[in-house]
Formats: C-alpha cells, structure tokens, sequence
C-alpha cells in the first residue's frame, strides 16, 4: 500500500458477536466493519446521495482482499481508515486499514473495488464522471500513473 493521507476514518469497537471460537474478531466481521466504513466513507463523500441504493449510487462493490495483521480482541475500538486509491474509468480501488486505537496495533488491512453499474440494464458502466472528480479530489490516482 502506498503513503498517500487517509482522508477518512470510522471508529468502531469489537462485540462479543464479532468474535469467533479463538474470541479474535472474526474474519467475517473484518468484512462487515471494511463495509461499516465503506458506507460511512461515500456517505460522506457524496451527502446527495443514497449510497445504500442502486439507483441513487449506480456503484457495485465487486471484490475485496484482505491481510489479516494481528487479532482484534473484544471490546477493543478499532479506527477503519479508507482512501480511494486507483480510479479507473468504471472503477475505484479504495484502500482500508484497521488500527487499534489502544494501542496502534494494525489488525488487518487490504482494498475493496467498487465498479460503475447500470442496474437496469445489469452490467458495468463508466463512473459518472461528479463521482470520478470527488474521488480523485480525494487522493485517487489514474490507473496509468499507478
């Protein structure tokens, strides 16, 4: 990953629910606080929008890796940091990393990419380009330049 800023971060803590039979968070639920940051992250990008609705936010997210780095624990608040990090002409590759804010501790990291789509028609599609310029405000580079 590179050192391009953060430019945002959604705090969360670790339930009892999120822990699996080791009581480390789960891999499931590193998905689940990636997309609880996600969320929060468009959300603020584009305040015009529904980011939860197809129609509003013609977006799918498509793939996510992970590196799962140490164990997050119960009750521990974890920071989810995200960037957007390589924009394509239908796509974004966003950047998350997972901090314990005790004690700085990274426990996992990885990207997420989310594609252009036309859900009427049920394919891909360009990035509107409002969508591409706020990403790219935000620190996301041209594919070419990555």
């Amino acid at each position: 990953m590179s050192e391009q800023p953060w430019p945002f971060s959604f705090v969360d803590r670790i339930r009892y629910g999120d822990l699996d039979a080791n009581r480390h968070l789960n891999n499931v639920a590193v998905h689940q606080f990636h997309e609880s940051a996600r969320i929060a992250y468009m959300a603020r990008l584009f305040p015009e929008a529904d980011v939860t609705l197809g129609h509003d936010f013609p977006v799918i997210f498509a793939e996510t890796h992970v590196r799962f780095r140490s164990p997050g624990l119960y009750d521990e608040e974890i920071r989810t940091d995200v960037r957007p990090a390589v924009l394509r002409r239908s796509s974004v590759r966003l950047d998350f990393r997972m901090v314990c804010t005790a004690d700085g501790r990274l426990v996992a990291d990885g990207w997420g990419t989310l594609v252009g789509y036309d859900y009427a028609a049920g394919r891909a599609a360009p990035l509107p380009e409002a969508m591409a310029a706020a990403l790219r405000a935000d620190g996301a580079v041209p594919a070419a330049a990555e």
